[in-house]
């Protein structure tokens, strides 16, 4: 069953998002040749602390780290560590907050100083696919609208998506109904409905749409080892629309 969220329930959940927000955007700033993932991962557990939040993924299913930094092959689960970023780089950022027991999530996929254009196309479409899937996060609208224009514009633009890891249902847990796949046929599954909140979370990849887990057993990477990109919104079905809680 999908929990709809109440007035009040959204209420706190806009702040949880804004904050998730304000540190994913300084984070970035930190994001260039040199810099390693633990640094960035410090500044967002210090952050987010300030915020008079907790880092909603730290311990999380055992997860080591604040910020799930993935980079190049890494699709998402990069554990954060003494890697430094290297020109050239793909990096992805994945963060989530909780405030006073209210959970947003987002990611953003960013270049580490200058990328070659094909890597650059991965990123835009990547984003652009997401704000496709969100176009979809209408009431009386099928989940599985939002799936299938996630796909069909990545597809069409020459990538694929990744299928073993999905968008989720958020709110008063970090995962909750329903799973988001980013492909699938249209006009499926359960309808949406206002009070909805949604992880939207387009995973994609420049080769073939296979993972596999790594050695350390948490970051998933690209079976081609060939770069992949991701970026996700906590997203609230409304009367009036999306309502994207984690837009700076």
């Amino acid at each position: 069953m999908i929990p709809l969220k109440s007035k009040e329930d959204l209420g706190v959940l806009r702040i949880s998002g804004k904050i998730l927000a304000k540190v994913l955007k300084n984070i970035q700033e930190l994001v260039k040749p040199g810099i390693t993932t633990e640094q960035i991962d410090r500044l967002a557990e210090e952050l987010i602390l300030k915020g008079n939040a907790l880092p909603a993924f730290k311990g999380y299913r055992g997860f080591p780290g604040c910020v799930c930094t993935s980079v190049n092959e890494e699709i998402v689960h990069g554990i954060p560590g003494p890697r430094r970023l290297l020109e050239g780089d793909v990096l992805s950022l994945d963060l989530g907050v909780n405030y006073k027991g209210y959970f947003s999530d987002a990611a953003v996929t960013l270049a580490v100083g200058n990328i070659n254009s094909k890597a650059k196309k991965l990123i835009d479409v990547t984003k652009k696919s997401l704000w496709e899937g969100i176009k979809q996060a209408q009431v009386n609208n099928n989940l599985s609208d939002i799936s299938y224009s996630i796909q069909n514009y990545v597809e069409k633009n020459g990538f694929s998506v990744v299928r073993q890891f999905v968008g989720h249902g958020i709110g008063l847990s970090l995962h909750e109904d329903p799973e988001i796949p980013n492909f699938g046929r249209p006009h499926e599954g359960p309808v949406l409905k206002s009070g909805m909140v949604l992880a939207i979370e387009p995973m994609v990849n420049m080769g073939t749409w296979e993972s596999e887990i790594g050695d350390n057993g948490w970051t998933a990477v690209t079976k081609d080892r060939l770069p992949s990109a991701h970026f996700e919104h906590t997203v609230a079905i409304t009367e009036k629309g999306p309502e994207i809680l984690t837009n700076v």
